[in-house]
């Protein structure tokens, strides 16, 4: 499915990610994007990892479009979002790296560190996220072996 076009936004953070996730939401929702916020909800030191999942569970059960998550680096909120069957959460702290992501991976959920980049590259970055087609081609066999690799530990874990 096509990021472009989103207009539901799945969104989480941690707490260092929470300032910069609170600026977004404003951006988006100012642009007529409806955004689901799955925590946390405040600059108190919190776990990540839940949060991240809600918001990727939401993408995968197509209440969102697409989702981002937020933490200091983005590494883990990325990881987290992984996790979850179906995901391609990509970090990406620059636009050349949102725009692979979408062209190329067909990812679905944008993870960026709130300690890397600022509010401004964030828009940015959300921006080239957003408005990126996948490409599809050479990509989308790739993207189709990824799912397999998916299927094949799912029913790994499952016998």
């Amino acid at each position: 499915m096509s990021r472009v076009g989103a207009k539901r936004i799945a969104i989480a953070s941690d707490h260092a990610g929470f300032e910069l996730k609170s600026y977004l939401i404003a951006l988006l929702e100012s642009q007529g994007y409806r955004v689901e916020d799955y925590g946390t909800h405040s600059t108190e030191a919190t776990d990540y990892p839940h949060l991240c999942a809600a918001a990727a569970r939401a993408v995968r059960d197509a209440k969102a479009d697409v989702g981002i998550v937020l933490g200091g680096s983005g590494q883990g909120e990325q990881i987290a979002a992984n996790k979850v069957r179906g995901i391609r959460a990509a970090l990406c702290n620059d636009l050349w790296l949102a725009e692979m992501a979408r062209s190329h991976n067909d990812a679905n959920v944008l993870s960026m560190g709130g300690r890397v980049v600022t509010p401004e590259l964030a828009e940015q970055i959300v921006k080239k996220f957003l408005e990126t087609p996948f490409e599809g081609g050479r990509h989308a066999r790739r993207v189709g072996q990824l799912t397999d690799i998916e299927a094949e530990e799912a029913a790994h874990h499952e016998s």
